[in-house]
């Protein structure tokens, strides 16, 4: 790739700003791009993409057979294997491609947020005990084995009909979580049968382990809310215990993605396709690689929906034993997104294939895919911070529609490198300035606690008001950490 420092000279005489945080890169940056590039961000969020290849990335997506409109970075875009993290493409079905780079190899990476009945004051003196029995209860890290091993009929059915099988049959949770969760927890294309022996011998007992790298369970306070009748909706009050689950499709996603990857790259001369990066490896949706892959991906979703829902269930457990079986300690789903994704959906008319990569969905109201008591307010957005820092609730807004293709950021976003920031970072000196803020962590590895630094990451406040300013999403609430669980 091209150096950054050069490439950005080239850009900035063609960056044109269409709206506050909003900035189009014309097609006549590069011969072969076919629709803009546009990226959602501020001055200082732009010359921080500059320092990596993200913006140059976006512009390689602009170059995929079938594209429609735009591709767009958001607020939290840094660099990614093909896709940048924080990417959103749609291409034209059904001859538009697909690829797996544009969803990323954490298939259906997501956000869960649970809240209780509980002011935060009410448990202080117990968190102690809560954090390190989630951490007891629930298994972490890379490659680690879950408690509940799938024998092969359960894990076809986990993927072929995803939370609702979990509910319904395995007993995991209830049929009231269903409607807060994206999809319902369930994508009908699926096909388990696209899904490889390897990927199934990854995944087969990994449901309900949180995973490593940036994935947690967060207990958090409502700080503050910005909305009150959307917090009224979502049934968020301040002072109120909240918990942020992140994690997805574990090592089952990841070979799904590598298997997917293998199978186009020995299409592509086939179907006449030439790439500029070769990460961009994809076919035509219609293709028998790019059927396969939707259908092994879409198992992948569900089987990542699962993990979350098993992950609530221990969480419940935990707070069961420590806080008894009063109705306002049931940690109830806010709602659940994906934020590693592809999905059929229409703009102007026209069926897409939308690839989510580090970024989420931001329904604006009326969308008939939300739950009822969230049609008027939108779809609930979330956008965690770092450790040590705040994560935000919004809701998103119709005007999302046309400048993003509903789609809003995933987090704060990578500023430094994993390897950069053990190299900045002493993983017990940060342990000991979290304890110093008061906030509890369980993670048995200081070399993954420097990794997740606050300081590898941007600045979430200024990410979320670039989205809001934009007019993607707005805020409702502000959450800050009380304890985290890490791998």
């Amino acid at each position: 790739m091209e150096p950054t420092v050069e490439v950005q000279q080239r850009l900035s005489p063609l960056l044109r700003q269409l709206g506050p945080a909003l900035y189009e890169l014309d097609p006549s940056f590069r011969e072969d791009m076919r629709v803009p590039a546009r990226i959602v961000a501020d001055e200082e969020l732009l010359q921080q993409m500059s320092q990596d290849h993200s913006i140059l990335q976006l512009v390689n997506v602009t170059t995929l057979p079938g594209i429609q409109g735009f591709a767009i970075g958001m607020p939290d875009m840094h660099e990614g294997y093909g896709f940048p993290v924080g990417g959103v493409a749609g291409t034209l079905l059904p001859h538009g491609v697909i690829s797996p780079g544009g969803i990323g190899f954490d298939i259906n990476c997501g956000v869960r947020l649970l809240s209780t009945g509980l002011l935060h004051e009410e448990v202080e003196a117990l968190l102690p005990a809560l954090a390190h029995d989630l951490a007891r209860s629930i298994p972490t890290g890379f490659g680690r084995h879950g408690r509940l091993s799938l024998d092969s009929e359960q894990l076809e059915r986990v993927l072929a009909e995803g939370v609702p099988y979990v509910v319904d049959v395995l007993g995991l949770g209830t049929r009231e979580d269903l409607p807060h969760i994206e999809a319902g927890g369930y994508l009908p294309g699926a096909d388990a049968s696209k899904v490889s022996v390897r990927a199934r011998e990854r995944g087969h007992d990994q449901l309900g382990t949180l995973g490593g790298g940036n994935h947690f369970i967060e207990l958090q306070r409502v700080e503050r809310i910005y909305d009150p009748d959307a917090a009224a909706a979502f049934a968020l009050f301040e002072r109120q215990l909240t918990i942020l689950i992140h994690t997805g499709s574990r090592g089952l996603g990841h070979q799904v993605c590598t298997d997917a990857v293998r199978e186009m790259d020995r299409a592509l001369a086939r179907e006449g396709i030439r790439l500029v990066d070769r990460q961009l490896a994809c076919a035509p949706f219609s293709s028998p690689e790019g059927q396969d892959y939707y259908a092994a991906m879409c198992a992948a979703a569900n089987f990542a929906w699962s993990n979350r829902q098993v992950l609530t269930q221990r969480v419940r457990e935990v707070f069961s034993r420590r806080l008894g079986s009063r109705p306002e300690s049931w940690p109830r789903i806010v709602y659940d997104v994906a934020h590693n994704i592809a999905k059929v959906e229409t703009y102007g008319g026209k069926r897409l294939c939308v690839h989510r990569k580090g970024a989420t969905r931001a329904f604006g109201p009326g969308n008939k895919e939300l739950p009822t008591a969230y049609q008027r307010v939108g779809q609930p957005v979330f956008i965690p911070g770092s450790m040590g820092t705040a994560s935000f609730v919004l809701a998103g807004r119709s005007e999302s529609q046309s400048l993003s293709l509903s789609s809003a950021c995933h987090g704060a976003g990578r500023r430094l490198s994993r390897a950069a920031a053990k190299r900045q970072v002493v993983g017990a000196e940060l342990r000991k300035a979290l304890n110093a803020q008061g906030i509890i962590v369980e993670c048995p590895s200081n070399a993954e606690l420097a990794e997740e630094a606050p300081t590898a990451y941007k600045d979430v406040d200024r990410v979320v008001d670039t989205v809001e300013t934009a007019g993607i999403a707005r805020k409702v609430a502000r959450l800050v950490p009380l304890a985290v669980l890490k791998g």
